[in-house]
């Protein structure tokens, strides 16, 4: 009873738990948008990767350039950690004019441009894991390059990728928590701001920690469900 008391001391006195709550928002709205963004852009670059764009030629080498553009956003947005592309975008891109922009609004740019070049990659293993022969059946059959991908080969594709983007996307919910080094009220932040007035730092840790762990819970239990629709579809 005394450990409640306890609780309820660094928690509900001078409500506390509203910094948990707005924190849950933020990070849910930022999970969302940059989501949205990753998988979008991701196709995009997934199909730059697997085009066969070559107008430029030479005696020695065809060059894509719709290839070479995504492969190198891919490599450099890899090969540097989130939080750098993070505190660049915030400090060097959105100033000025754009100072005001928010911070919900730049954490997602930075997550969702992050998270593309990994659906982007995921995206193309899945496509060029299919068998190469029912892209050259729907030709032969008259369909254009545009309609075999979208009626034969993404349906296929995204049965097998479907896990992969699961991982993606849970491990986007838990990099939201660096989302406090450009200002950002998330739910480690919260968690740290709490800290900070009742200097009791595990209670809100572990907090945090099952709220990620109920989240990422329920988000893996609705994808198993999708994924058990689309087997049962076959």
């Amino acid at each position: 009873m005394e450990y409640l008391g306890t609780l309820k001391e660094i928690f509900i006195d001078g409500n506390r738990y509203q910094y948990i709550v707005d924190g849950l928002f933020f990070s849910i709205g930022v999970t969302l948008l940059s989501t949205i963004l990753g998988t979008v852009f991701g196709a995009i670059l997934a199909i730059m990767r697997l085009s066969n764009f070559f107008p430029f030629k030479s005696k020695w080498k065809n060059i894509n350039p719709l290839n070479t553009i995504s492969l190198i956003y891919i490599d450099i947005v890899r090969g540097t950690p989130a939080v750098v592309q993070l505190m660049i975008l915030a400090n060097l891109i959105f100033v000025g004019s754009l100072r005001d922009t928010p911070i919900l609004i730049v954490a997602s740019l930075a997550f969702g441009m992050n998270s593309a070049a990994y659906v982007a990659e995921i995206i193309r293993a899945g496509i060029q894991g299919l068998d190469k022969g029912q892209m050259e059946a729907a030709r032969s059959l008259g369909m254009t390059y545009s309609t075999a991908m979208r009626e034969i080969i993404i349906p296929q594709a995204i049965k097998k990728i479907l896990p992969a983007l699961v991982s993606e996307f849970i491990t986007l919910l838990k990099e939201t928590s660096i989302v406090g080094f450009i200002g950002g009220i998330d739910l480690l932040r919260s968690a740290n701001i709490i800290t900070s007035q009742t200097y009791r730092g595990v209670e809100p840790l572990l907090a945090v920690g099952l709220i990620y762990l109920i989240l990422t819970t329920l988000f893996t239990k609705f994808m198993r469900k999708i994924e058990e629709g689309l087997r049962e579809s076959d």
